[in-house]
């Protein structure tokens, strides 16, 4: 990339390694996604940020103390598709899988679809570091996900730190009739076997702003849950004035509510966003 760089500086401090027990959190409105973001802090986790380093080369195929294994889970998005935006910015995840540093969960694929046989309602498919959910229980999520933490953990020569990125779990609160608690009990759960989460959930007006049904209600719990958690969120939204051919967005960082080092270290700041056709990000400031 040229005009724009895998990560763009003003994002290279939130992206830096967070530290332990820590959570982050994305949230996202229609029409303005965190796939983008979320792709940065894989570069981030997986080649260090370093433009022109391609992720998956041979100098980055054994793991080192200090380095940063990743599992994501994706109820959202499949892998093709996280592949093909890989490439984008310089990321060989098929190779990074291959090599022990990456482990993908498909949460979407095969999450409800019927299984055939005496298979008990889950089947593991594993190929190059790849699982596919096959039963929406949350004790077989919870299960089927911690075996692919330790799965990673086991892979290479040290014990590296294991970056967990959950991408979209509130898919579970309208697809099965999972509540807001039990969730988030999953997601405690999970995050007591990594060294850090990151976390990824639609924030739209009607779902967290003004919930009214059930299922608005249930998700606003479930993402305020996770804000007051989070070392610091990070949101995107559309321009208030509405769209522009050189804006994507707004991205405004918040501090979580603990006075701890961590949320000090965080600068609370709004900037603008805009994604480019080759998956090129700018990130600038009003008026710029």
């Amino acid at each position: 990339m040229t005009f724009m760089s895998r990560i763009p500086p003003l994002l290279a401090t939130y992206l830096s390694p967070p530290p332990e027990s820590s959570l982050i959190l994305l949230t996202s409105v229609l029409g303005a996604s965190t796939n983008w973001l979320v792709l940065r802090f894989l570069c981030a986790a997986l080649a260090g940020g370093k433009p022109g380093r391609p992720a998956g080369a041979e100098e980055l195929g054994r793991v080192t103390d200090g380095e940063v294994k990743v599992v994501l889970v994706s109820f959202l998005r499949d892998w093709e598709f996280w592949e093909d935006g890989g490439k984008r910015v310089g990321l060989d995840l098929v190779r990074l899988a291959q090599k022990g540093r990456l482990a993908f969960v498909d949460g979407l694929s095969g999450l409800f679809s019927p299984v055939a046989g005496d298979r008990e309602n889950f089947v593991r498919e594993k190929e190059q570091g790849r699982t596919v959910l096959r039963n929406s229980k949350l004790g077989e999520v919870e299960k089927e996900i911690l075996r692919a933490i330790e799965t990673l953990k086991r892979q290479g020569e040290t014990q590296a730190r294991v970056l967990l990125v959950l991408d979209g779990p509130d898919l579970l609160l309208a697809a099965t009739e999972a509540e807001a608690l039990a969730v988030g009990d999953l997601v405690a759960e999970l995050r007591d076997h990594v060294h850090a989460t990151l976390i990824t959930a639609s924030a739209d007006f009607q779902l967290t702003q003004s919930p009214h049904t059930p299922l608005e209600i249930n998700h606003a719990g479930f993402v305020t849950g996770l804000a007051h958690q989070a070392s610091f969120t990070m949101s995107l939204r559309l321009l208030d004035t509405g769209t522009a051919k050189d804006v994507s967005g707004v991205l405004r960082v918040t501090r979580g509510p603990d006075d701890g080092e961590a949320q000090e270290e965080v600068e609370e700041r709004e900037v603008l966003y805009y994604v480019g056709g080759d998956g090129g990000v700018r990130i600038f400031g009003r008026g710029e």
